[in-house]
């Protein structure tokens, strides 16, 4: 399966290079900007909206299980911030976990507890990145403690018992066992990827892993048997440029939507393939 550059629509322009896309129960679509913007899209891309400013660099977002709030990563303010829906108010959730202060706090990913798992990336070019968890049950810990090759996006499998982890310089995906005691188990390569910048994830609900490539401008499928194939290619750099995160959403949540760190939209891609519903999906459709 390969997509084609004219199957890649722009969603929603004028955008000041997104990293972070989210995609709410109700079908909008959240991102962040490099200024500080947290944006919310209208499902039809037909309206825009800046909703907050964090006044530094938005890199990932994720909606709790609830959707009630939006967990922010800022690069600039070494935080993660609390973005409440419904009542527009920012507050600053997060300086770090345990001993750790973050430096560059880069992806968040709920599972349905409401156990919250950010990647700190630590430096460029230094393999000190760590995962870091923040417990619904308040508890706040290193949870492993790396090195990673610059932690990045993150991704939990359909049973929520493993956490997938973009390192950009691996480069790769590695996979870390959630322990029934919520503790991380050995760690392990799941695939690599050479020549290329790895940056977000995202499973479809077969249990396929679709990686972005910040460099070059690629979106890669890997079967759970490791198979690796190529989804998108775009050697201009237009379309697809620089694509940091992605998210499946969509009226039959068959829609993959990537920002554009090198420009200034997001796209929506028709892959006629159904994504795995995150926490704040499993959550909706319960209600």
């Amino acid at each position: 399966m390969e997509i084609r550059l004219e199957q890649i629509s722009e969603l929603a322009g004028g955008l000041d290079h997104v990293e972070g896309v989210a995609v709410h129960p109700d079908g909008h679509i959240w991102a962040g900007g490099e200024a500080g913007q947290i944006y919310k899209i209208a499902p039809d891309g037909s309206r825009v909206e800046e909703v907050a400013n964090t006044g530094g660099f938005v890199l990932g977002i994720a909606f709790n299980p609830t959707a009630e709030w939006l967990a922010v990563c800022d690069n600039k303010q070494h935080c993660v911030w609390k973005y409440d829906v419904s009542t527009g108010e920012l507050s600053r959730m997060a300086d770090g976990a345990g001993d750790h202060q973050f430096n560059i706090p880069n992806y968040p990913v709920f599972d349905s507890q409401g156990n919250l798992y950010v990647s700190e990336s630590g430096e460029f070019r230094q393999k000190i990145g760590k995962i870091l968890k923040f417990g619904a049950n308040g508890k706040h810990e290193i949870w492993h403690a790396g090195p990673f090759n610059f932690a990045n996006g993150l991704a939990l499998s359909l049973d929520e018992k493993t956490l997938y982890v973009a390192c950009t310089w691996l480069p790769g995906v590695e996979r870390i066992p959630i322990l029934e005691d919520g503790s991380a188990g050995e760690r392990s390569v799941f695939v690599t990827l050479p020549q290329t910048c790895p940056d977000g994830l995202a499973f479809d609900a077969g249990g396929n892993l679709y990686v972005s490539c910040y460099a070059p401008n690629r979106i890669y499928r890997v079967t759970l048997q490791q198979e690796v194939t190529l989804l998108i290619d775009d050697w201009e750099g237009h379309t697809l440029s620089n694509p940091t995160n992605i998210a499946f959403g969509g009226p039959n949540f068959d829609h993959l939507y990537t920002s554009n760190l090198g420009r200034y939209h997001v796209n929506q891609i028709d892959i006629g393939i159904k994504g795995a519903p995150l926490a704040c999906h499993k959550h909706a459709r319960k209600s």
